[in-house]
Parts: C-alpha cells; structure tokens; sequence
C-alpha cells in the first residue's frame, strides 16, 4: 500500500459463543435455569419482528461467516494476519444481557460463566484479542461485582451495557439508580460500549414493512439510536461523571453530525434550556466522552468529520457481518482514508482506539 500505517485496530468486530461452553463455567445446579432461561429469551425476541429484520440482513453471508475464527481464537488471529489487522475490539454475538437476568437462580453466577468464557478467546493473545464483557443492569449490587471482577481478576479492557435499557423494563441511563455503577466504572477507568443492533420498539414497523428481506426495518434501525444517544449528551450523565467514555459502536454516521447540529441548534436559536449541563452546548459532551465506530462511509467521513471529530471516529472491520472488509482491510482503509491528512487517518485506525482501550 502507498500509505504508512504504525497500526491498525478494527474497533468493531465480533465472536460467537456455544452455550455448552458457557455451561462449562456454570455449576450444574443452574444449567436447567439457564437452558429456560434462553428459551424464554428464544420466544420473546426471535419472534419478534425486529429480529427478523436483522436476520433478513443476514441472509447474504460474507466469505467469513462459519470460519473457525468466529469461535476459535487461535484461528481467529490467523484471520488477523491475513487481513492486517494487529488488534480486535471484539462483540459477542450472543447478548447475554438480554437472556441472563431471567435465570430464576444463578443470574450473577451465569454472567459470571459468561464473561470467563469471553476471556477464554481473549487469552490466547490479550493484547491482540480485546472482549467486550458484558454487564447485565437488572440488580446493580451484582452489575458492580462484576466490574469489579472484570477490571481485576479478568484484567478487562471494555464493557458492554444495553443500548436500550427500557427494551429489559428497566429505567434509562439518566436515573439515579445507575449512579453507582458509573462511579464504580469510572474508577476502573474501562469504556463503556453500546454496540447499535437489534431495537425491538422497531416491532410495530417491521409487521407492516412491505419490502423484501425487511429492508425499510433495518434501515431504520441506525438512526432510532438517536434516542440512545440523546439520553447521553441531553440529561447530565456526563456532568455527573466527567470521567465516563461511552463508544456507539456501528451507529451510522451521518444522522449523528445532524444530530449533533440540531440539538446545539435547540439552544442556540430555538430557545431550549438544559440546565443539566451547566452552560455548555451538548455536543461538547459528546466531543469530550464519546466516540463512535465505523465500517465503510466515505461520505461521512470526507464530508461530515469535522463535525464528528475525528478524534470521536474510529474505523471497524466488522469481521465476519455481512459488509466485513476482511481480508482486504487495508485495501478498504486506503480507499476509504488514503487521501486524508495522515494524523486524521491515524487516529481513525488505531490512534482513537489505543487510547480508549489502553492497547
């Protein structure tokens, strides 16, 4: 390639687990909670309309998809060296805190086998294979516990909390039940991740879309995290916790530069007060705690950073999802970023994330 890169980190790609691995971390006494507890999660969301807009994005496989790398670690870094690729930021596809707190007995013990399963892939290189654990909110003592043992014990590197948490029945972000585990996340000093995905609120629309593969669905999907976002930068969580990085992960760009002028805009012409957040325009929030990742989107990218901020960006693979650059990735890097200024285009391939995740 013409272009010099000291490194390159996709900041968004992603694993698989077998639940009978899971299983081997968790006493027997709860593998039957746990198989019910999977099953209910089956009923509820596989049924659901929104799931079957993501599946319906999934029905063209990429050349990845089923290669050992996707459960295999060993394997996996040799996917790596193919592509290029020095480090993996990595999401399972299993969410387990969607599934997890319904075990009747043995949630804190399940997120437990859980994560060590996790840590099981990243142990093979640690500092090629970074997991992102993942933190069930439904009781915070236990949430706690386990970042605590995350951050220690499993010398984690990232967590992974619910983009929605109203989807599990719970309160948003901004209530002050959550005001403990962001201090305790704090003092971790660990990210926080919400990897954009499957919406259930989208069930409605999805039952009426006419279109094949529900195409209309999952094109909406991206920008309903608006609501996510804006619970983040509008309501003085990151007031509160100065300190808190939360990355949105595969969030779609463009809507999120409109969405950063609009909201500035409220306060700036529209006359919209947030006392909340103490005299400073919301996206300053967002340029300060924030950042976000991304595949393939040179029109953002060459047309909207500067909005974003290229210290916010971060570029993905997304091994092994259907829009996966693997194993071209540095082809697509140097298409995609060969003609920006070289520090933007480091710190959009690996600057950003080194810094984020300590790697």
């Amino acid at each position: 390639m013409s272009m010099t890169l000291d490194r390159v980190i996709s900041s968004d790609s992603h694993v698989n687990v077998r639940h009978d691995d899971v299983k081997a971390h968790l006493a027997t006494a709860f593998h039957d909670d746990y198989d019910a507890a999977l099953m209910e999660y089956a009923r509820v969301v596989f049924g659901g309309n929104a799931f079957k807009a993501n599946r319906g994005g999934s029905e063209i496989q990429h050349a990845s998809w089923g290669r050992d790398g996707h459960f295999e670690p060993r394997a996996r870094l040799e996917d790596m060296d193919t592509d290029g690729v020095d480090v993996e930021v990595l999401y399972c596809e299993v969410s387990a805190y969607r599934y997890l707190y319904l075990l009747r007995r043995g949630a804190k013990e399940a997120t437990q086998a859980f994560n060590d399963t996790l840590h099981d892939f990243a142990s093979a290189d640690p500092s090629r294979l970074v997991v992102n654990y993942q933190v069930p909110i439904h009781d915070i003592d236990d949430a706690i516990d386990e970042v605590h043992r995350i951050a220690g014990t499993l010398h984690g590197k990232s967590l992974q909390l619910p983009v929605f948490p109203a989807e599990l029945g719970l309160a948003d972000y901004f209530d002050e039940r959550y005001d403990r585990l962001f201090a305790a996340i704090t003092e971790t000093g660990l990210p926080i991740t919400c990897h954009i995905g499957l919406n259930t609120a989208l069930d409605s629309l999805a039952e009426r879309d006419p279109t094949p593969r529900l195409a209309l669905t999952l094109s909406a999907t991206p920008p309903t995290s608006a609501e996510a976002l804006g619970i983040w930068l509008l309501t003085g969580i990151f007031v509160r916790f100065p300190d808190l990085r939360v990355v949105f992960v595969e969030p779609g760009l463009g809507w999120v530069a409109w969405y950063l002028s609009f909201i500035d805009d409220m306060v700036l012409r529209q006359g919209y007060e947030f006392p909340v957040l103490e005299g400073e325009l919301p996206s300053f929030y967002y340029h300060r705690n924030m950042a976000m990742t991304f595949i393939d989107e040179p029109d953002a990218i060459h047309g909207l950073r500067q909005r974003l901020g290229a210290e916010n960006l971060m570029w993905s693979s997304d091994y092994p999802h259907p829009v996966s650059t693997w194993p071209k990735s540095l082809t697509a890097i140097e298409q995609q970023l060969g003609n920006l200024p070289e520090d933007e285009r480091a710190l959009m391939v690996w600057k950003n994330a080194e810094r984020i995740w300590k790697v």
